[in-house]
């Protein structure tokens, strides 16, 4: 299937975030307009105060729009209230964090079930679910062992494992090398790009360029608005600002 004929999962028309800081209002996010299809790989990429972690929110829905459209899989998500905020996070999007955020006390098993319990699956579906995830993550041969037992790769793949095991839409990664040293790193991202060729929708945020660049597309995030933007194969809009990337280093 085509670019132009796969389903757009993603759908954000001029949208803004402000924030009352005091007296003030502080607008982070401005007139942002992107669109994310399915089976798309992309990179939203910028350094700390460009506005991109308060983007990867709202996408996630840990966050609501103030002005604009936000439609997620067909819905309209601005305006919905905190309840349903939640059930579609369970329902339409994976997260993968850079921190793992696995429960210390649960074997691996147990923290990729975790998520398909709130969802309200029987135990059995849980376990089917639960253990394939694992297995597509290579770690089903550590499945009853517990997040200190494990490597930080290891407990990445768990993270990864719990983010697929609802069958979300989406899979939204913050930072997943963040923690890891660069081997290991690169192991992961390799598992993100083999996840992608099986037709998951990726979006990765990142500071780091060596990340974004393993992705499809980079949006580049400046001062709150969407200021570049490359598609795979496209060397003439691939080039970046000037100083760009040394920017980014320095401000991360």
């Amino acid at each position: 299937m085509s670019e132009r004929e796969s389903a757009v999962l993603i759908d954000i028309r001029e949208l803004s975030k402000s924030y009352v800081m005091g007296r003030e209002v502080v607008t982070v996010l401005k007139q942002v307009s992107l669109q994310v299809r399915q089976g798309d790989f992309m990179a939203i990429v910028g350094p700390s105060g460009s506005g991109k972690s308060t983007l990867m929110n709202v996408i996630g829905c840990l966050d609501s729009p103030s002005e604009g459209s936000y439609r997620l899989d067909g819905t309209e998500v601005r305006g919905l209230s905190d309840n349903k905020l939640a059930e579609i996070r369970n329902r339409k999007i994976g997260f993968i964090f850079q921190g793992f955020h696995l429960l210390p006390r649960l074997t691996a098993f147990e923290n990729v079930e975790l998520p398909l319990i709130y969802g309200g699956l029987s135990a059995k579906a849980r376990k089917e679910r639960a253990l394939k995830a694992l297995s597509q993550v290579g770690l089903e041969q550590r499945m009853h062992h517990r997040p200190s037992e494990l490597s930080g790769g290891q407990q990445q793949r768990v993270a990864i494992a719990r983010a697929l095991a609802t069958h979300p839409p989406i899979l939204l990664a913050d930072e997943p090398t963040g923690a890891l040293d660069t081997k290991t790193g690169q192991e992961v991202l390799a598992l993100i790009e083999d996840l992608n060729r099986e037709g998951h929708t990726i979006v990765l945020i990142t500071h780091d360029m060596d990340v974004a660049n393993r992705a499809k597309r980079t949006v580049i995030m400046r001062d709150g608005v969407l200021s570049e933007q490359r598609s795979e194969g496209d060397e003439a809009d691939a080039r970046l600002p000037d100083g760009f990337e040394k920017r980014l280093v320095e401000q991360a």
